[in-house]
């Protein structure tokens, strides 16, 4: 197993490097300490053709300018919060808002567009990139200082574990998540239509126009959005259903997860074989199905469209913090944040 640095770009005077971790299997994990993010995935499909699985880009200037969030951790709160403010205690704290009235994905300079401080950790079994970031008081709205640490570990079971931790001097807000698009096909060979993804949930976050949570959850039995049995990306994007249609013909819904650390979200290729199975202890996911991507520029050489990418955000539920029975993602201070997701990536028998 090898970790290869090396300078990716550089953003005001600072240098953005590249990690690419390999196993012994030759699975890679390339990420950058600019949004912690992951710029390609590569594994093997059915045949043995190792591939990348992930969208993104070429250069930093791309990402620095992208709106998609190829790849980034986002934070600090991930998901909307309505009108970009909530209650703490009795005080209000007023967010930056940049999406319509609302706050998404951690504002205008979420952990997604920061340069976080990088160590590389080696052993026999495992392989690991840790990146390290001070959130200051008040970035974003948000109080207290922040000390957040984002640990991307890669071993020779094909299997990445990304491992959050936080930690403030304030009592605050905090739901992390990776934003990876995955695409199974291998280096963009088509888009995700043809996946199947199954789901340990029965249930799902009814949405606004707004794509913000109405409160209610709505069970997925009869629907679109029961991925219990295996169910084809397609269906969501060709259904009538009201909340698909509102999605802008797909899927950009939380899931409440019924199960953790068992299997609970596996995504398939049939074409090339390739399955990822994820395993978290976060209580739900949002499965993002790439509605909103537009037909200009390019990704890694292949023109941007819809349905190019499916997200998989594992996360506490979005504006939890005006929904009292959702589960809360209030940080008490000097309480230590923590959370891991892990994701297998493996090929189907033939």
């Amino acid at each position: 197993m090898k970790v290869i640095q090396e300078k990716f770009g550089q953003l005001n005077n600072q240098t953005v490097d590249s990690y690419t971790l390999i196993n012994d299997y030759g699975m890679e994990l390339t990420c950058i300490n600019y949004g912690c993010i992951i710029t390609k995935i590569i594994t093997p499909d059915q045949d043995g053709n190792y591939e990348n699985i992930v969208l993104g880009y070429n250069s930093l200037e791309e990402y620095v300018k992208g709106s998609y969030f190829f790849g980034t951790v986002v934070g600090r709160v991930a998901g909307r919060i309505k009108g970009g403010e909530f209650d703490l205690d009795g005080k209000t704290y007023t967010l930056a808002k940049n999406e319509n009235h609302n706050h998404l994905h951690g504002g205008i300079k979420g952990f997604d567009k920061v340069i976080w401080d990088a160590s590389v950790k080696e052993n026999g079994e495992e392989i690991s990139v840790q990146f390290s970031y001070l959130s200051p008081d008040g970035e974003e709205g948000y109080p207290g200082n922040v000390t957040i640490k984002v640990t991307y570990t890669l071993n020779n079971d094909n299997e990445l574990s990304i491992h959050y931790s936080g930690i403030s001097d304030e009592k605050t807000l905090l739901n992390m998540t990776n934003h990876s698009y995955f695409n199974l096909s291998g280096d963009i060979k088509s888009d995700v239509l043809k996946h199947s993804l199954k789901i340990k949930s029965e249930k799902f976050l009814e949405l606004n126009d707004e794509l913000l949570p109405t409160g209610e959850l709505l069970y997925v039995k009869g629907t679109p959005f029961d991925f219990t049995s295996e169910r084809l990306i397609q269906t969501g994007v060709e259904s009538g259903h009201p909340q698909n249609l509102l999605a802008g013909h797909g899927y950009d819904h939380p899931f409440l997860l019924s199960q953790n650390h068992d299997q609970e979200i596996i995504l398939k290729d049939s074409e090339s074989g390739r399955t990822l199975t994820i395993e978290t202890d976060e209580p739900g996911v949002v499965i993002y199905s790439g509605n909103q991507m537009k037909e200009e520029g390019e990704i890694y050489g292949v023109p941007s469209r819809k349905y190019l990418g499916i997200c998989l955000e594992t996360q506490g539920l979005p504006d939890a913090i005006h929904h009292p029975n959702f589960p809360s993602w209030i940080l008490e201070k000097d309480q230590e944040y923590t959370t891991v997701t892990k994701y297998k990536f493996g090929v189907a028998a033939k």
